[in-house]
């Protein structure tokens, strides 16, 4: 028996598996039949208790001593289904994660026995998570440790990998003799109330929990490829998704600025910082440090003075070549040579398909402060393989890289 942990993956040697999740409370677990562009073909490919069966795929419920669990027949899954992702949330309506901890047995389905466990580490605040994905690979299947958590739950996720959830009825006026509460329809979802905060990639950031939601800042909103080159705001987001497909090749993330005052040369660096599920940093691509994570992200190199037109320095990130641990990159810019971004004009980043040059996503910092660091965008893989581009043009005060880790991470 393994025990997994976050990103760690095993071949399946038995064509049969459940996956059954157990925590100290009462949970809901679901299965989603997902295609290779990380959505359902339909509502029926979403498994749980009230739709206990799909294609290979079926739900069992949990009952005195035994958790509640999704079994998986490879053999009866379709060809066009390329994953199946379990996920669970807490039974009463807006629990959360915290001091509970939820753990994930892989089994065979015929003979019981245990292939590995996992336990998502660290969790808070979550209200649903992906705890497990089994998925294709070469012919034969495998078993992907998740562990990553959504802030709104079940509903969230299901909406999030396309399935249409009903939206819950109101609650009746109280009257001295209230009607019972209509019973669900067949077939349909149970979420808990909805929020309207986005889904969250990472669990949320340490400190107090926030009992009103913020107002959403200028320029928030997510918008798509479709129509060609996008011109990001600050906090807007685009899904990295042309003619319904994930981008998932080679992309370049350009950064370019200039000095504010002519004949004055402003040694700028550029750098990326991938972080895991947890916020955890992984790697740091810079100046100093071309290449991370086996070539998947490569630096141009070092631009001593944003002198000249164009690019001063870009990096290249194979989406396709990075591993399941690394769920967000972050894109800064910092003043190695101390002067602060208001001496700094034209700053800005653009995202660049590798394969054809073709300029996708630009972001012009029209503001600057007068601080050493940016962080200019951030890239999160979804849970359903996509990767979203956020604007973000926020300024810290650091001069290198390695002091923007832990600011940075809480931007995820």
């Amino acid at each position: 028996m393994t025990a997994m942990t976050p990103g760690s993956n095993l071949p399946l040697s038995v064509p049969r598996v459940t996956v059954a999740v157990s925590a100290p409370v009462p949970l809901d677990v679901s299965g989603l039949l997902l295609t290779a562009n990380g959505k359902v073909r339909s509502d029926d490919d979403f498994v749980f208790y009230n739709q206990p069966r799909g294609d290979g795929v079926s739900h069992e419920p949990g009952g005195g001593t035994a958790p509640a669990a999704i079994t998986v027949d490879t053999a009866a899954v379709p060809a066009e289904i390329d994953k199946i992702v379990v996920t669970v949330s807490p039974d009463a309506e807006g629990a959360t994660f915290a001091g509970i901890e939820p753990t994930a047995t892989i089994s065979g389905a015929d003979g019981g026995a245990v292939i590995a466990t996992f336990t998502p580490p660290r969790l808070s605040t979550e209200t649903a998570l992906v705890v497990v994905e089994v998925y294709r690979r070469g012919g034969g299947w495998k078993v992907r440790a998740v562990g990553q958590g959504y802030a709104n739950g079940l509903a969230g996720i299901a909406t999030d990998f396309g399935v249409n959830v009903d939206e819950p009825v109101a609650a009746p006026v109280a009257t001295p003799a209230p009607a019972p509460a209509p019973a669900p329809a067949p077939q349909s979802f149970r979420p808990p109330s909805p929020t309207g905060a986005p889904t969250a990639r990472f669990p949320p950031p340490p400190g107090p929990p926030r009992t009103q939601a913020p107002a959403p800042a200028p320029g928030a909103g997510r918008i798509s490829l479709d129509k060609g080159r996008v011109n990001l705001r600050k906090n807007q987001t685009v899904s990295l998704v042309k003619g319904g497909k994930p981008l998932l090749s080679t992309v370049r993330m350009a950064l370019g600025w200039a000095p504010a005052h002519r004949g004055k040369s402003i040694d700028l660096d550029a750098s990326v910082i991938a972080y895991g599920p947890q916020r955890d940093h992984i790697a740091t691509c810079y100046f100093g440090r071309l290449t991370i994570i086996n070539g998947a992200i490569q630096h141009s190199g070092d631009n001593l003075t944003g002198q000249g037109g164009g690019d001063d320095e870009a990096i290249t990130v194979h989406l396709g070549g990075l591993p399941p641990e690394v769920t967000g990159l972050v894109f800064t810019v910092n003043s190695f040579s101390g002067q602060k971004f208001n001496q700094v004009t034209n700053a800005y980043c653009r995202l660049i398909d590798g394969g054809s040059g073709e300029e996708l996503v630009r972001f012009d910092l029209t503001n600057a402060e007068p601080r050493t660091g940016v962080v200019m965008a951030k890239l999160i893989r979804q849970f359903s393989g996509e990767w979203e581009m956020t604007a973000l043009g926020e300024f810290i005060d650091s001069r290198t890289a390695r002091g923007m880790v832990k600011p940075a991470a809480k931007m995820l």
